[in-house]
């Protein structure tokens, strides 16, 4: 069963309270997949649907609210992951689940889907509503990915790393600059996130490793942290990519800069020297 903890809270009571919520909802859910029953369990998983349907209404409009009132530079990201959230269970509403052998692979399906939700999202998404800095304080600057003094953690292959980051994100900002009205930019967008993924697990696996060498309590939650960034990567919709590049590569050049800043300045700078 899931288990709603400190590490899950946002510090706004109406969202950790909604939270909660799905994660009651979550082990119902887990409840029925385990019962054993081989009977008809059409009700009780249209009951778990509609519910679900429900919850991510209201809970996304409120907080996608909350978001808009604090300027919180992850909101575009946030509503696009809603809207994928939404439409996936309203998919499963139509599905066919009159046979038992559907319900059981639906129910499977759900519940391996709102695990991989709740870890990805709420635990490594929403947790940082609040606490990233308004996306203005650092897109205002003459160059907003330049790597500077404060970024630094005092470890130096963390922060060559890190600025590698950064002259990465440079180059995807860089591309702005070019013209988009004929299609041109999406095989250097292509290389830029291909060469920014295989760079960032190379970053993320040598950090850990460090972490791991000097006994860090905190790696568990940085290796959450990581892996919620690369799932980011893994579920880029490349249709979006061809369709614009422009505008996939500003709200792309916001959630690396605001989750790189973020991750430096509030969690990196935590780990101890050796």
């Amino acid at each position: 069963m899931f288990q709603f903890t400190e590490d899950c809270m946002i510090g706004m009571p109406q969202i950790d309270e909604e939270h909660r919520r799905l994660f009651e909802i979550m082990n119902r859910g887990m409840e029925i997949a385990r019962s054993g029953y081989s009977g008809d369990r059409y009700e009780l998983i249209k009951r778990l649907l509609d519910e679900l349907d429900d919850y991510a209404e209201h809970h996304f409009t409120h907080e996608e609210k909350y978001m808009e009132q604090i300027r919180d530079p992850e909101l575009i990201l946030q509503r696009n992951q809603h809207m994928i959230f939404r439409d996936k269970i309203r998919q499963w509403g139509f599905a066919d689940i009159d046979d038992t052998d559907q319900q059981n692979q639906l129910l499977a399906e759900l519940m391996e889907y709102l695990a991989r939700w709740l870890y990805h999202h709420i635990i490594s998404s929403d947790s940082m509503i609040g606490k990233l800095p308004k996306l203005e304080e650092w897109m205002v600057k003459e160059n907003p990915c330049e790597f500077l003094d404060e970024y630094r953690t005092g470890i130096e292959f963390v922060d060559e790393e890190h600025q590698e980051l950064f002259r990465i994100t440079d180059k995807a900002n860089k591309c702005l600059h070019q013209d988009f009205s004929f299609g041109d930019g999406y095989d250097e967008i292509l290389d830029i996130l291909d060469e920014l993924k295989n760079y960032t697990q190379r970053h993320f696996k040598h950090e850990e490793e460090y972490m791991e060498h000097i006994h860090y309590d905190g790696l568990a939650a940085q290796q959450r942290a990581h892996e919620s960034f690369i799932a980011r990567f893994e579920n880029i919709d490349m249709d979006a990519v061809d369709g614009d590049p422009k505008v996939y590569l500003e709200s792309l050049i916001e959630f690396l800069l605001g989750w790189l800043i973020n991750h430096i300045l509030y969690t990196d700078q935590k780990i101890p020297l050796e």
